[in-house]
């Protein structure tokens, strides 16, 4: 894939990156990406960073399917674990995560699996 999106493949259809916006969507889907999974809550880093609702207003617009499942960055429980295994079986790969740094989304996929 040739791009400028910052991503990095988890797996053979689920790749982590780092904070997307809005303009990142046309670009996920031009790519080959099929869905997008957010897992930052709102407002974590303060008022410039995109929120859930603009970011899913333009991957709907881009024709990808969107999902936010915000999640701690100091800890991921079994409940989130089990959401993002719940999303790994109902989403359309490949697949897109992200977070801050694209760390927290990794660990979540890995526990994810062990759900």
């Amino acid at each position: 894939m040739n791009t400028l999106l910052p991503f990095q493949a988890i797996s053979e259809d689920v790749c982590v990156a780092p904070q997307l916006t809005p303009e990142a969507m046309a670009e996920a889907a031009r790519v080959g990406f099929r869905s997008v999974v957010n897992n930052r809550p709102d407002f974590e880093e303060g008022p410039t960073q995109p929120t859930s609702a603009q970011i899913e207003a333009a991957a709907k617009a881009a024709g990808l399917q969107y999902r936010h499942l915000p999640v701690s960055p100091a800890h991921q429980t079994p409940q989130d674990a089990a959401a993002m295994a719940r999303l790994l079986q109902e989403l359309p790969r490949p697949m897109l995560m992200f977070c801050r740094s694209g760390g927290r989304s990794g660990r979540l996929y890995h526990l994810a699996l062990q759900a």
